[in-house]
């Protein structure tokens, strides 16, 4: 057999800790003596001791024994030999709806295909409890049987994993994702972020910027609108003063396949959004372009050539914090009225995003004392010509 890995404890140690128990040494002076945490102390006492004769006594042969046993793989999964657990986890996974009566609600008929159906598609209507809501229900609802206790992660390898499959692989269309695969979370944190570095985080962003002392920091967003249709917005943070980018669409809409890492037809890639912020900001007075924040969206992965041809500091929020943008946010919410998620954004020309974004900087706010954004924008201009 190989020799253990300093990770776990060995046949010494076991022994140096039986001496030290029964001389009535405490978790935490043993841990000290043998250099390992109390917690690893207190879980080898707890679960290698011997305990046939009624009475909690350490045995470092015993311990080894154990740990020796607990050690042998393969293993047989817990799922696949208990059925009465299994049937439990499966109930909650998959069990039927049922009307108050419990008669059962049949739902759309769906059947396995293998993998995830699309997001517009119908799904199996099951109770759909999450391992983890499983895996914390069963103390509660079996408080004195020990064996029915599971892990959330055996549920989920008894779903993916090939081999441990004791529970239906089907099953998976019952989880929140529907996932048929499995999708490790570091493949998932670091898709589309490449372009995002430390640096031009908001949390680098001037402190003139967070409290809106000064003019001339923005705020950026797209609001989409039927297949892929956008219109780009920007919002000045001290006067909320809003600027509308018009986004065509390129003439291969619709009449040419998209090509995988080609342009983006609908007309918000990455160079049409940096153009059209390039386009629209350098009508402005320098001193109102200091920096612009923007969420992680793959349409600003031109941002370097965006700061050299405008000047604007860029900055991006965090991950799934729409809150950092709050004035950006507010203001798409006022232009959801003239432009809801329905329609064809790309119909509207740049004259109507222009009479759009003039009515809207002629609202008076109440966050301005009731100016409206173009009365606050022109003070400050005529206060800088002064």
């Amino acid at each position: 057999m190989a020799p253990l890995s300093g990770r776990y404890l060995s046949f010494d140690e076991r022994e140096e800790i039986s001496i030290l128990f029964a001389r009535g040494a405490g978790v935490r002076e043993i841990a000290r003596r043998l250099g390992r945490s109390p917690s690893t102390i207190s879980r080898e006492l707890r679960r290698n001791a011997a305990t046939r004769g009624g009475y909690h006594e350490y045995r470092a042969t015993t311990a080894q024994w154990h740990a020796d046993r607990r050690a042998r793989r393969p293993k047989v999964a817990k799922l696949a030999a208990d059925d009465t657990l299994r049937q439990y986890v499966q109930d909650r996974l998959a069990g039927l709806i049922t009307y108050p009566d419990g008669m059962a609600v049949t739902g759309p008929d769906v059947r396995w295909i293998g993998r995830r159906h699309g997001p517009r598609k119908d799904r199996r209507w099951a109770t759909s409890w999450s391992p983890e809501q499983i895996a914390h229900r069963l103390p509660l609802d079996f408080p004195d049987d020990e064996t029915m206790r599971v892990s959330h992660e055996a549920i989920y390898q008894a779903l993916y994993v090939q081999g441990r499959g004791a529970l239906r692989r089907e099953l998976t269309a019952c989880l929140r994702t529907g996932r048929a695969l499995r999708v490790p979370r570091a493949r998932t944190q670091g898709r589309g972020k490449k372009f995002v570095t430390p640096e031009i985080m908001i949390s680098q962003r001037p402190a003139e910027a967070a409290d809106r002392a000064v003019p001339g920091h923005w705020e950026g967003d797209l609001i989409i609108g039927l297949d892929s249709s956008a219109i780009g917005t920007l919002v000045e943070r001290t006067t909320r003063f809003t600027m509308l980018l018009h986004l065509p669409r390129m003439a291969e809409h619709g009449r040419e396949a998209r090509v995988k890492n080609g342009p983006a037809l609908a007309g918000h890639g990455a160079e049409a959004v940096r153009d059209a912020i390039a386009a629209t900001i350098t009508t402005l007075p320098e001193q109102l372009r200091r920096s612009l924040t923007w969420d992680q969206g793959a349409e600003m992965a031109q941002h370097t050539q965006l700061r050299i041809d405008t000047g604007l500091q860029i900055y991006f929020c965090d991950p799934h914090s729409p809150w950092q943008r709050g004035s950006n946010e507010n203001t798409n919410g006022l232009l959801r009225q003239s432009f809801p998620k329905g329609p064809d954004l790309s119909r509207h020309s740049p004259g109507d995003l222009a009479a759009v974004a003039a009515a809207l900087n002629g609202r008076p706010r109440k966050s301005l004392g009731w100016k409206t954004p173009a009365e606050a924008l022109d003070e400050f201009l005529a206060a800088q010509a002064a």
